[in-house]
């Protein structure tokens, strides 16, 4: 029996909590807390760069929560936001995240990229890849 009673939602807490728990891993941020809110940041950066077929076909392999967390506030009248240097990523990461953000903001942004990397295919990954400048693929795991 389901905690819930529906096994779909008790199964994408689990995928979300397993998320945020690999996150927090690979960025060693201890906190569950701000492995969310970098999950978070990451993740809506990543979409308003993205044409809005594209973000939809990104969302399609995310979990129910985190999909969520990802259309949070979405615009899709203001994007793409066509981001070419790898300091302007990390400064919409840093925007979108608010006060708290990690030290080594950039181990933080490759742990998301690594996470998404190891949930969704590779060939939509290669999509979300090519819609970036090499600097900020950099921070895209090989």
């Amino acid at each position: 029996m389901s905690a819930l009673g529906l096994k779909i939602i008790d199964e994408s807490v689990q995928q979300a909590n397993t998320w945020i728990n690999e996150v927090d891993y690979r960025a060693g941020l201890v906190s569950k807390q701000k492995a969310y809110r970098m999950l978070r940041a990451v993740l809506q950066a990543l979409r308003d760069h993205l044409t809005p077929d594209e973000a939809a076909q990104l969302s399609a392999q995310l979990p129910i929560f985190v999909r969520g967390v990802y259309y949070e506030g979405y615009d899709p009248s203001k994007t793409p936001v066509v981001e070419r240097s790898r300091a302007g990523f990390l400064a919409r990461v840093a925007e979108v995240h608010g006060p708290g953000l990690p030290d080594d903001v950039d181990a933080a942004v490759a742990a998301v990229f690594d996470v998404l990397d190891a949930h969704v295919s590779p060939g939509e990954m290669a999509q979300v890849r090519a819609s970036f400048t090499a600097p900020i693929r950099a921070l895209f795991a090989d």
